[in-house]
């Protein structure tokens, strides 16, 4: 190796300190921070790597190294949201979380993805263009949740398919058509959501 032993090979690397990998975690929080409150006040087509960067503080360089592209920041930005609403679901307090009732689990769950479909409903719009994207992972994390509450909370008959029925109602595309064309409120859907999930459970 030219006279480089192992050890001074990997000391040329640079080898990221303890220091300096807690920074850059702290600037992934401040930036996920900034997006998720830019994208709130002004909608994700109008928040550019450079706003987000100005609001949490750091380089546009940071934001690149980071997540790679604008793209990139927002898919982790969703991820991150899917994985905070998932944990509130699973293990959260009621009536969202496993300590209400099935039934009121359910209409929690039907208001509380109402609103998160609403925060990042052009980047679910985009997601939805892939086909594998549209029925992912997290999609049959929502299936199962809700087929497992339909069936706690008395509903009989093909539960899968009730389980897409209601899932369909808090679709992205579905949802944007109901607020912007049809002049909807989000608290008009969640009765909408909630009328036909007592239905299905005859309640």
């Amino acid at each position: 190796m030219n006279g480089v032993t192992a050890a001074e090979g990997v000391g040329e690397l640079s080898v990221p300190t303890a220091q300096e990998r807690g920074d850059a975690a702290r600037n992934r929080l401040r930036l996920l921070d900034a997006a998720r409150t830019l994208i709130a006040e002004r909608g994700t087509d109008a928040v550019s790597m450079d706003d987000i960067a100005a609001a949490a503080g750091v380089g546009k360089g940071t934001v690149f190294r980071r997540f790679g592209s604008r793209a990139g920041l927002m898919m982790v930005l969703l991820d991150s949201d899917e994985r905070a609403l998932q944990e509130a679901v699973l293990f959260g307090p009621p009536p969202l979380g496993p300590d209400a009732p099935p039934l009121q689990r359910l209409l929690a769950f039907g208001r509380e993805r109402l609103r998160f479909v609403d925060v990042h409903r052009q980047l679910l719009s985009e997601a939805n263009r892939d086909p594998d994207a549209r029925y992912n992972a997290a999609y049959a994390v929502l299936h199962t949740h809700v087929r497992v509450l339909l069936a706690a909370a008395g509903s009989t008959g093909d539960l899968d398919l009730q389980a897409d029925a209601l899932l369909a109602l808090l679709d992205a595309d579905y949802v944007t058509r109901q607020l912007v064309d049809r002049d909807r409120t989000l608290d008009g859907l969640g009765d909408a959501w909630e009328s036909v999930a007592r239905k299905l459970c005859g309640k």
